[in-house]
C-alpha cells in the first residue's frame, strides 16, 4: 500500500501537459472489440483503468497492448468470446461498455455487473431499456447480466434521464444494428463526441453526437484504423483548481478550451484569472476566492467530476458557498475527510453548505473515490503542515503521473509506502 505525503504551502508555477481523456479512452478501448482489424489508439492515459480494460480484452481472446508512450494497439479480429464475467470486470464502471460492444458484435453478451467508485446508486436500467428497444432480451443472475438478440434492429430510444454510460452503450450496439437508431435526450459530454468520431473513423455512420439527438445508421462491419484520444477535461480542470488553491500561475497545455468553459466561468466568478489560448489555458490564483453557488449538471453544465475539487477550493473562500450535486445521489462522502483538515462544511442530502475558513491544516486523510482523492491532494497542497493521503488506488484510476506533474510545478509531494514514517521535508520530493 502507498500514500502521498504532502508538505503544503508551495505556490504552483510553470507549465503542465494534460494527458488523454480517461473517460474517452476507456470507451474507445472497449469499442475496439467490435472492430475486425487492428485499432491503434493514441494519447491513451497510462492509468489503471486503461490497463485493466486491455487485460479484459486479452482474457476475451483479443490482443491488446498499451505501450509506455500511450499507444494502445488492439486486434480483436479473431475474438470469439462474448462472456466478460471474470473478476476484473467488476473493478471499474467502464466495463459496462462491454455490454453494448459484445451485443453489437455477437448479438449476445454476458457481462459481470460493473464496479468503480462508490458514490451512489448507478443502475443500468437505462442501458437495458435501450438494448430492449433494439430487440434484445436480458436477465441478471449471480451478478452477471445476460443480454441476447436474434437480430438487432434500429429503433428510437428516449433516455428518461441524461446518461453518459447508456448513451455510449446504445451507440455501440446501434453501430452494428440493422436500420437506424435514434437516441433522444442523449448525453452531450465531449467523450460522447469522441466515441462517435472513433466509431466513424472505423466505418460507422453516426451523426449528431454532441447534441441531444444522435442518429446511427447501422453498418455490417467496422474496420481498423488509427485514432487519437481528446485531452482530459477533468484532469485539466483539476490542475486549474490546483493553481487557484495555491495562488499559483500555471499554463495548462494540450487542452480544448471550449471543453473547459463551465469550469473557467466558475473560477473567474470567484476571482481567479483564466486566460484562454488556442490549445492551452493559464490560471492565475488570488489571495482568497469569494463565495459562489455551484450546481453540477450534465454537459455543458458544471461537471460532477469537478465537484470535490471546487468544494475544496471554496472551503478556503470568503463567505458561505452552496454546492448542489444534481448528478449522483451520494457524492459527498469525502466531506468528513476535509473536515479533519479544518474545513467547515455541512451536508444536507445533495447540498453542501460551505463556510469558508482561513486555513486548512495537514492531517491523514483517505481517498473515497477518484475525484475526491484528487481533491484531498489539492487540500494538502494548500494546507499548513503535512498531509498524508491514503487509498491511492482511486487516484491511480484516472490521473497519469499525478505527483510527477505536481512536482514539476513546485509541489512538495512524494509517493511512499504506508509503512514509511520518514518525515516530510522541504525539498522537491517532499
Amino acid at each position: 500500500m502507498e500514500k502521498y505525503v504532502i508538505l503544503g504551502g508551495a505556490r504552483l508555477e510553470g507549465e503542465v501537459d494534460i494527458s488523454g481523456a480517461k473517460n474517452s479512452a476507456v470507451a474507445l478501448i472497449v469499442a475496439s472489440v467490435m472492430v475486425k482489424g487492428v485499432c491503434k489508439i493514441e494519447n491513451v492515459p497510462l492509468v489503471s483503468d486503461t490497463y485493466v480494460l486491455c487485460d479484459i480484452i486479452n482474457q476475451l481472446g483479443g490482443q491488446a497492448e498499451l505501450s509506455d508512450k500511450g499507444v494502445a494497439t488492439i486486434d480483436c479480429t479473431n475474438l470469439d468470446n462474448f462472456e466478460a464475467s471474470f473478476e476484473t470486470v467488476g473493478k471499474i464502471r467502464a466495463s459496462s461498455y462491454f455490454m453494448g460492444a459484445l451485443l453489437g458484435r455477437f448479438h449476445h453478451a454476458r457481462v459481470a455487473l460493473p464496479g468503480g467508485c462508490d458514490f451512489g446508486v448507478r443502475p443500468i436500467d437505462l442501458h437495458l431499456k435501450g438494448f430492449s428497444r433494439l430487440g434484445a432480451s436480458h436477465s441478471i443472475e449471480n451478478g452477471v447480466v445476460d443480454i441476447q438478440a436474434e437480430n438487432l434492429a434500429g429503433a428510437s430510444v428516449y433516455m428518461d434521464t441524461v446518461s453518459v454510460g447508456a448513451t455510449i452503450n446504445i451507440m455501440l450496439a446501434g453501430a452494428l444494428s440493422e436500420g437506424t437508431t435514434i437516441i433522444e435526450n442523449a448525453a452531450k459530454e465531449p467523450h460522447i463526441v469522441d466515441v462517435a468520431n472513433f466509431l466513424n473513423s472505423m466505418g460507422a455512420n453516426i451523426k449528431g453526437a454532441g447534441t441531444d439527438v444522435i442518429k446511427i445508421k447501422g453498418v455490417e462491419s467496422l474496420h481498423g484504423g488509427t485514432y487519437s484520444v481528446i485531452p482530459d477535461q477533468i484532469e485539466a480542470g483539476t490542475f486549474m483548481v490546483a493553481a487557484a488553491i495555491t495562488n499559483g500561475n500555471v499554463l495548462i497545455k494540450n487542452v480544448i478550451p471550449k471543453h473547459l468553459d463551465s469550469i473557467s466561468a466558475k473560477l473567474m466568478e470567484i476571482g481567479v484569472t483564466v486566460e484562454e489560448y488556442d490549445d492551452s489555458v493559464r490560471v492565475i490564483g488570488t489571495d482568497r476566492v469569494i463565495r459562489a453557488n455551484v450546481k453540477t449538471m450534465p454537459h455543458p453544465g458544471f461537471p460532477t467530476d469537478m465537484q470535490p475539487q471546487m468544494v475544496t477550493l471554496l472551503a478556503l473562500g470568503d463567505g458561505t458557498s452552496i454546492v448542489t450535486e444534481n448528478v449522483w445521489d451520494n457524492r459527498f462522502k469525502y466531506i468528513d475527510e476535509l473536515t479533519k483538515m479544518g474545513a467547515n462544511i455541512r451536508v444536507d442530502g445533495r447540498t453542501a453548505v460551505i463556510e469558508g475558513v482561513e486555513k486548512l491544516s495537514g492531517a491523514p486523510v483517505s481517498s473515497t473515490d477518484l475525484r475526491a482523492g484528487a481533491a484531498m491532494v489539492l487540500a494538502g497542497l494548500a494546507a499548513q503542515g503535512v498531509t498524508e493521503v491514503y487509498n491511492l488506488k482511486y487516484i491511480d484510476r484516472g490521473y497519469e503521473k499525478f505527483e510527477e506533474k505536481l512536482r514539476s510545478l513546485g509541489a512538495q509531494i512524494a509517493r511512499r509506502s504506508t509503512d514509511d514514517t520518514t518525515p516530510a521535508r522541504k525539498s522537491k520530493t517532499a
